[in-house]
């Protein structure tokens, strides 16, 4: 936690609070959790007002004497002395954001009217700002709107569900009203505290005020984005015509070329052609003077261009035209994807890697899970095993389990294992808690249930956060061997591939043997290669006699 939000105040100004109340409810960035007062008196001051963010040791109340002057506290702060230092004073309230489906309460930052300039959003109107809903979103896209404009909203309804980073969740309405302004439609991205939606009467709220206050947020950006767009604008036509005197142009394959060689093309269908893929010089050009023009590119056939080729020259054999055209797709990167990429590079680059792999004889962890199998009410999966045998082999090497903190390594001594799953838009990772204590069957039936709602993106933030190490099976795509990226603040992750059928050594004979390969990669700023070795071999000793893990 770096900073928290204010999602209620149970004491305003000038009341009088005792040691054990409750003065607010503080959201982090996992929890909503009550704050307590630690004194008796009254309350003199509050930092910030409900929904405001506040930093950790920043100045939240001051409790004292009645009529105390606390301008000198406040401003050593580096505040002005609020009016609500007054006792008589209320304390403001800014608009709450709806809530997700956890029940988190995520509010606006403090001085919320300052987003949407020149409106005062605790008095004149119902807005609802794009909530953080990740401690890692910066934007959500609308997966589906569950209220049309116009529609009746009462306090607990479904507004919409978003899509963030990591899941699909569900947006709450906190007030009953009319639904009167949706700020983006199915499948459109909103930045986090943008205007989202707007609830109330609509014949006391100023829905175009609040519509253009929320656009002019970006006004000025824009509009420098725009000046640069119209420079360029400008600037390309002049750049696609010939500073040459006039009559330096010659017709050349059907085509205008400037005395310098340069074809003539405007910069649309240049743009065009080079999208395309298109080399522009083989373009016929139907504008003035054989400009080449956007319909000319629209209408190219790369075929057609290789037929009126020139003539091959005598004594030399023709080649065939070879027909093709340059083609590509461009997806647009999910939130997700983006998550992925930054907190994976930050790993990589960040976090110095060394790796070490063992083959494991698997004959009898394939006899056990087969036997375990006949009597189990959740089919066991190998990975379950592997996953039994790390959570038993961590309790033994603590060092593994364990976390880098900059000035301080933070040793875990509960298991929590994170099981890297695959997804349609790339990678979740939610976690087994206490996996040490639990049985095989609980494992697997955990394991399954959790795979499942990452597919069908139905993760709560409490179900990824929290591992102290990580798994990841590649087995069941035929993979040999593999290394994988640091799950952070993890110290190490597991990369399982798939069991092979090999030839084995065994009593001097050799036999056909079951063997899978581990590669464990460290962080070795935490972790050293003995102590990562030793772990590795006592994961391979339970794996090879898995009866060692049900002790």
């Amino acid at each position: 936690m770096t900073e928290g939000v204010i999602a209620a105040w149970h004491k305003k100004v000038g009341d009088p609070v005792r040691k054990g109340e409750l003065l607010a409810e503080v959201e982090t960035d996992k929890a909503t959790m009550d704050l307590e007062s630690y004194k008796d008196g009254t309350l003199l001051y509050t930092g910030t007002e409900k929904g405001g963010k506040i930093q950790v040791n920043d100045l939240l109340a001051i409790i004292g004497a009645p009529g105390e002057d606390i301008s000198s506290l406040v401003k050593g702060k580096g505040q002005a002395a609020p009016a609500a230092a007054a006792s008589s004073a209320p304390t403001p309230t800014a608009a709450p954001v709806a809530t997700s489906a956890n029940r988190s309460s995520q509010a606006a930052p403090a001085g919320a009217s300052a987003t949407i300039p020149g409106l005062d959003l605790s008095k004149q109107e119902e807005v609802i700002l794009m909530p953080r809903l990740s401690d890692t979103m910066t934007e959500g896209v609308i997966a589906d709107w569950h209220k049309n404009v116009g529609d009746a909203v009462r306090k607990g309804d479904i507004l919409a569900d978003i899509e963030t980073d990591k899941a699909t969740m569900e947006l709450e309405s906190y007030k009953e009203g009319k639904l009167l302004y949706v700020g983006a439609k199915k499948g459109e991205k909103i930045a986090v505290n943008d205007l989202l939606a707007v609830i109330g009467d609509e014949k006391k709220v100023d829905l175009e005020k609040i519509v253009a206050a929320s656009k002019n947020k970006a006004a000025a950006p824009m509009a420098a984005s725009a000046g640069a767009s119209a420079q360029a604008s400008a600037a390309a036509p002049a750049a696609g015509q010939s500073s040459s005197p006039a009559g330096a142009e010659t017709q050349h394959s059907g085509l205008s070329v400037t005395a310098d060689g340069r074809i003539k093309a405007s910069p649309l269908a240049r743009k065009l052609a080079a999208e395309k893929g298109i080399d522009i010089s083989k373009i016929p050009g139907s504008g003035d003077n054989g400009r080449i023009v956007k319909k000319d590119v629209d209408s190219y056939t790369p075929g057609k261009a290789a037929a009126g080729s020139a003539p091959v020259a005598p004594g030399k054999a023709a080649s065939p035209a070879v027909a093709g055209q340059e083609s590509f797709d461009e997806v647009p990167v999910s939130q997700m994807r983006k998550v992925i990429a930054k907190r994976l590079a930050e790993s990589k680059f960040t976090a110095p890697h060394f790796y070490v792999t063992m083959s494991i004889d698997m004959d009898k962890a394939v006899d056990a899970r087969a036997r375990l199998n006949e009597v189990s009410p959740v089919k066991i999966s190998f990975n379950d095993l592997v996953l039994k045998a790390v959570a038993v082999a961590l309790k033994q090497h603590p060092a593994i389990n364990s976390s880098w903190l900059g000035d301080k390594i933070r040793i875990n001594h509960h298991v929590h294992i994170g099981v890297a799953v695959a997804i349609e838009d790339g990678l979740l990772v939610p976690v087994v808690r206490f996996a040490d204590g639990k049985s095989l069957s609980q494992i697997a039936a955990e394991v399954k249930d959790l795979a499942q709602r990452a597919k069908n993106k139905k993760l709560q933030p409490s179900d990824w956060e929290g591992s102290t190490f990580t798994i990841s099976n590649m087995g069941m795509f035929g993979v040999d061997e593999f290394t994988a990226i640091i799950n952070p603040p993890d110290a190490c992750i597991l990369a399982i591939s798939a069991i092979q059928k090999v030839p084995v050594v065994k009593n001097g004979a050799v036999v056909p043997g079951n063997v899978m390969k581990l590669t464990l990669s460290c962080d070795h700023r935490v972790v050293d290669g003995a102590t990562g070795s030793a772990f590795l071999q006592t994961v391979k000793s339970l794996l090879e006699e898995p009866l060692r893990m049900m002790i």
